[in-house]
């Protein structure tokens, strides 16, 4: 148990330091890499999360995810919460070593980047705040997400479920995460968001925990759930 834990956190906080890095690296001033876009961000996302799963082998990196295979008997119940908390802490670090590693861009940016756009480098926000919508589209974007790793894991070929789920990330973010920035994940936002909270940075803008609790806190859940039962009892899938 205690090893697959350390897996869970160290696996989450490398996820974090390529998405949360790769942000960074795109906005913050006097990077090599600003302006590069959000094809770059997408793609480290997805290639991030490769080699995540490649490092540390069978691990959720994502407690939506820990409670689908909680749900369908992979996962005793008694682990969802110790497993969830290790990969929420392993954003928290994750966040604050990329925040290590870019603090004179922190600092070199505090007077031209606003305190709202700095919070984003860390946590999710949505384009336009409608939050039953936002619920939804988090609900969705999980259950698509979910639903197709658990497709994906059932093909037994060496190396392809890493390289499976990095493509799946990287087409639902391009295909899906405009309205929300696709979190799809507990660990990945509010890891991340209370890293923000946390950190000696100046002027900060408010965390928004209600956008955080309810809709990459609650909707992940909600989505992950429905594609367990939906896989399950649809492919037999469990």
């Amino acid at each position: 148990m205690i090893h697959q834990m350390l897996a869970e956190f160290m696996g989450t906080a490398l996820m974090i330091v390529f998405g949360v890095g790769v942000h960074c690296s795109e906005v913050l001033k006097g990077t090599k890499y600003r302006g590069s876009g959000h094809i770059f961000a997408i793609t480290t996302w997805g290639f991030g999360i490769t080699v995540s799963l490649f490092i540390f082998g069978n691990v959720c990196i994502n407690p939506a995810m820990v409670l689908a295979q909680c749900l369908l008997g992979n996962i005793a119940w008694s682990l969802f919460i110790p497993y969830s908390v290790a990969e929420v802490l392993g954003g928290v670090v994750g966040a604050v070593i990329v925040w290590i590693m870019y603090a004179d861009h922190f600092k070199a940016s505090q007077d031209e980047i606003s305190p709202i756009t700095i919070r984003n480098l860390f946590c999710t926000a949505p384009a336009i705040r409608n939050l039953p919508r936002n619920f939804f589209v988090e609900f969705f974007d999980t259950f698509i997400f979910i639903a197709s790793i658990l497709a994906i894991s059932e093909i037994k070929t060496p190396g392809i479920v890493p390289i499976g789920v990095g493509l799946l990330v990287w087409a639902i973010g391009m295909g899906l995460g405009g309205p929300t920035g696709f979190a799809m994940n507990l660990a990945r936002d509010m890891g991340p968001r209370i890293a923000h909270a946390i950190l000696p940075i100046k002027n900060k803008a408010d965390n928004d925990w209600q956008y955080g609790i309810i809709v990459p806190g609650i909707a992940p859940f909600v989505g992950a759930a429905a594609a367990a039962l939906f896989m399950h009892g649809f492919f037999n899938i469990g």
